[in-house]
């Protein structure tokens, strides 16, 4: 008799179209036919109280999902008190998100951030990169940060208690053009922060040593959801939007998915979940991840702390330790 292996996600966010692959292989029984049964953890379970990528460290999950600076982070911490997680895939091939403010602020470049306040998630790197963003528009970078709830950030920007927050714009700018809220949108890439790829799929180096084929046999089968989504966007929200009820039934989400929300958002995602060259979802590549570490180096953000400090160097994190694309089909 076959065995089954059970395998473990933790989102990054409440459940959204950056996730849907992982939903449509569960659905559509792609994890089934690797032999593979997948629980889902969601972030607003425990009030966010415990990140994705602590989660993967402490081997409480199999995988997660982080922001790819998340990737850098653990390899550059201090000391050896944690592991070197590795990207194992990349969600979507372009970037989605941006720093943005109400377009009724007046706020409609960085610079005018100045001494405006920006709604944090407290993220490492993450308040550094905001201050580059102003400062590559002219801006000193001088700004007020506001920690807000982690999952009501969104919030803290549409009733007016921070001036700017980053956001996806694949989700909550959907939201807002929906709702016929304005934004202003500043992209990274923009003003020469070559962010690449966020958020990335994420595993503990000894669970790539010890079990590849289980690695292997789920990125396999996600890779077959993702494409499904890239190919049927509007079949995939359905699935999506019943998998995710369904499976957050024991905990409902702070805000139900609204399906048309969802229907739209896929469709924005669609193009971006398989690499053009390629034609398979995650693959991912060397000189997207350089350039980022290049731009923190070139700042003295490459740090044990993630701040201004003695600086790492540069040689010392190659960009092919922070991920691999060898497990994908």
């Amino acid at each position: 008799m076959t065995r089954t292996d059970h395998v473990s996600l933790a989102l990054d966010w409440t459940p959204n179209t950056n996730h849907i692959g992982f939903y449509i292989a569960r659905s559509k029984g792609f994890y089934a036919d690797e032999n593979l049964t997948v629980s889902v953890v969601s972030p607003h379970e425990d009030e966010y109280k415990t990140t994705p990528g602590a989660r993967v460290a402490d081997r409480s999950v199999d995988f997660a999902i982080t922001p790819k600076e998340s990737v850098v982070s653990y390899h550059t911490w201090p000391g050896a008190s944690k592991p070197k997680i590795v990207a194992v895939a990349t969600l979507v091939q372009k970037v989605t998100h941006a720093v943005v403010t109400l377009k009724s602020s007046g706020i409609d470049r960085p610079a005018k951030l100045d001494g405006k306040t920006y709604a944090s998630y407290a993220a490492r790197y993450e308040g550094r990169m905001v201050q580059e963003l102003i400062r590559a528009d002219g801006g000193k970078g001088d700004y007020i940060e506001s920690v807000p709830a982690m999952l009501g950030i969104w919030n803290t920007l549409l009733k007016g208690e921070a001036d700017a927050t980053w956001v996806f714009m694949s989700w909550e700018g959907i939201e807002a053009a929906r709702a016929n809220i304005d934004l202003n949108v500043f992209a990274f890439e923009d003003f020469g922060i070559p962010l690449g790829y966020s958020p990335v799929l994420v595993a503990h180096p000894d669970l790539l040593a010890s079990q590849p084929d289980r690695v292997r046999r789920f990125l396999a089968a996600t890779a077959k959801g993702y494409a499904f989504a890239a190919a049927h966007p509007d079949e995939a929200a359905k699935i999506f939007v019943d998998a995710v009820a369904a499976d957050t039934a024991h905990s409902p989400l702070p805000t139900p998915l609204d399906a048309g929300m969802v229907a739209e958002s896929a469709r924005f995602l669609a193009p971006m979940y398989v690499h053009e060259g390629r034609g398979v979802w995650g693959v991912m590549e060397e000189g997207v991840w350089s350039a980022f570490v290049d731009w923190l180096s070139d700042k003295g953000l490459l740090t044990p702390s993630g701040d201004v400090g003695v600086a790492i160097p540069r040689e010392s994190v190659p960009a092919s330790s922070l991920f691999s694309n060898e497990f994908l089909p």
